[in-house]
């Protein structure tokens, strides 16, 4: 045995279990409002939080100095601060940084994890609505920054000749759209386009038409309940798929369905999480998050539907390419990328 290679990895699990510890301890602040609270950055006693977000002063100072400990708050002469910087991804909810609402993802593994006991020990299925509320409202809060940041500014007119044709006036799917974050989007930036929202969760259905309605975008945007391999229509300019498409059971077959659903000349949006094409190349930190979620979400729910490809969160460009050419698609490019997502473009 190696001693100094024991020590090491023992550094390693100490740490991930305090960086656990500190995720309950995120949902608490974001469920709270504490970091709303500290989002000026401004320093504040415990007593002070306690008094602004009416909860218990002690419990306070255990909060904040947990923080501190973790390197998420600054601390000097009995007062606490945010900074700006950490206000970002755990404050304020318009950044595109924002990232407290998305650890409710992570949540949702502890609450289903006797589900995925049950999985690991049968066929390797657990559907998407079977998992915990948390996940969905979680889902949405994870991926919108990114949408409200990256979609209209950048995925959409990196795509050809997309922006010109929403401008003028669009009929868009969004498949998979969950509770419609990018079906809003897309919506609120191109008045002339009509948009249609399908997803097989009917709750998910509910909650997006309630999301349009919200954002004063009813009149554009509908949501209907449907597969990605029966969505009604034939005539689409754009199909869109945000970082959904890897947990269907049959990829192949949804991207069969949405060739026949485009126009000729129409194009598919496919977002998906980002991913080299081999485990050695994705050994960092985003891997190392999307392998372990897909564990959990993506691929069990692909093994619950037919076919049950198992793509899986981390299957990267080449298995995707490998898809699209299945499906009759004659192009697929990278038309962009962040350090979450691919951004790929599919055509006839």
């Amino acid at each position: 045995m190696d001693e100094a290679k024991l020590n090491e990895f023992m550094g390693k699990l100490v740490s991930d279990m305090g960086a656990s510890a500190m995720l309950a301890n995120v949902i608490l602040g974001d469920e709270l409002g504490l970091y709303k609270a500290m989002a000026d950055s401004q320093p504040i006693t415990p007593q002070q939080l306690a008094d602004r977000t009416g909860c218990n002063g002690r419990l306070i100072r255990e909060w904040l100095s947990a923080h501190v400990a973790s390197g998420y708050m600054e601390h000097r002469d009995g007062q606490f601060v945010l900074p700006e910087e950490q206000a970002l991804a755990l404050a304020i909810e318009d950044s595109p940084v924002y990232a407290a609402g998305g650890v409710m993802v992570v949540a949702s593994m502890f609450h289903d994890k006797d589900k995925l006991v049950a999985a690991m020990r049968g066929d390797g299925g657990l559907p998407w609505g079977e998992h915990h509320p948390c996940m969905f409202s979680g889902t949405e809060r994870f991926f919108r920054p990114g949408y409200k940041t990256y979609l209209v500014s950048q995925w959409l007119p990196a795509l050809e000749g997309v922006v010109e044709k929403l401008t003028a006036g669009a009929r868009v799917a969004d498949v998979g759209c969950g509770h419609g974050a990018s079906t809003i989007v897309m919506a609120q930036a191109f008045p002339a386009s009509r948009f249609v929202g399908f997803d097989y969760h009917a709750p998910s259905i509910t909650t997006a038409t309630q999301r349009a309605q919200e954002a004063g975008v009813s009149e554009q945007v509908t949501f209907a309940q449907s597969t990605a391999k029966d969505f009604p229509g034939d005539d689409y300019d754009l199909i869109c798929y945000f970082d959904c498409l890897h947990d269907m059971g049959d990829p192949v077959g949804a991207a069969q369905h949405a060739y026949r659903a485009l126009k000729a000349d129409g194009s598919v949006l496919l977002v998906e999480p980002y991913a080299k094409d081999t485990l050695d190349e994705n050994i960092n930190p985003v891997g190392r998050l999307f392998y372990a979620a897909s564990t959990f979400i993506c691929t069990p729910n692909s093994l619950s539907q037919e076919v049950g490809l198992g793509l899986g969160a981390q299957a990267g460009e080449g298995r995707l390419r490998e898809v699209f050419d299945a499906a009759g698609f004659t192009q697929l490019r990278r038309a962009a990328e962040t350090p979450f997502n691919l951004i790929l473009e599919a055509r006839k």
